[in-house]
């Protein structure tokens, strides 16, 4: 079977095959595109892992400046990026650079775990997040199911937990509510992992950049929550 198009004056014809090509093409650029966006994932991480450990001495100075850590970090997230979009090499160096940044953050927390002889929950609480991150994004890629309706509820969730986390911290300071936060956090960024892993599979994504920032915070968050959730059971 064939289709005409009448473009003027001439007729086009496309064929099955040609179809078949077409969509052949579309799932190998997909496929790449994946692969891209979690090869950049991984350097991320590595990059993340070198600003904790290199940084690791200085946790008290770190402790300090917190907030302007941060402060940095949201700048290289909402400005950073922006500004070097269209920019391959300027792009690629910000995500480093973020990462980087993310992993100084978590200096103080780590710490808090090492100080306290309870560094192995650190490598329980990736090996958790991995895991589970790694099945998540199995189930988003293979699932026929569409998430991209998740967009507004969990971005409205989130907000609510953010919310309730600074009235926790500067108000309530309350151990039980910090687990419930902890909790509902990693669940949270589970299904933001599914929502944006199928985004990413469907093309959602026009720089791998972009796509692994998304993918990273989701681990980032859901790392820090298991690492909250298993600290239970220590002494601090």
């Amino acid at each position: 079977m064939s289709i005409d198009f009448k473009k003027n004056g001439n007729i086009t014809t496309m064929n099955n095959d040609t179809f078949v090509d077409v969509e052949a093409s579309r799932d190998t650029v997909s496929v790449a595109f994946m692969k891209r966006t979690y090869q950049l994932l991984g350097l991320s991480m590595i990059a993340a892992a070198l600003g904790a450990f290199l940084t690791m001495p200085f946790a008290e100075t770190i402790q300090t400046f917190k907030l302007l850590i941060f402060g940095v970090e949201l700048l290289i997230l909402f400005v950073g990026f922006n500004m070097t979009r269209g920019k391959p090499a300027l792009n690629l160096g910000m995500l480093f650079l973020f990462t980087f940044m993310t992993g100084v953050s978590l200096v103080p927390l780590l710490n808090v775990f090492i100080g306290t002889g309870n560094g192995g929950i650190i490598g329980n609480a990736f090996l958790g997040t991995s895991v589970l991150f790694g099945a998540l994004s199995m189930f988003a890629i293979n699932s026929k199911e569409d998430f991209s309706n998740w967009g507004k509820p969990l971005f409205i969730t989130l907000i609510v937990v953010i919310v309730l986390s600074l009235i926790n911290m500067f108000i309530l300071q309350s151990p039980i509510m910090h687990v419930i936060i902890s909790a509902v956090v990693l669940l949270l960024f589970g299904l933001f992992t599914i929502y944006d892993t199928q985004n990413i599979a469907n093309g959602a994504y026009d720089s791998e950049v972009d796509a692994a920032v998304s993918l990273y915070l989701d681990f980032l968050n859901m790392f820090t929550a298991m690492l909250a959730l298993l600290g239970l059971g220590s002494d601090d």
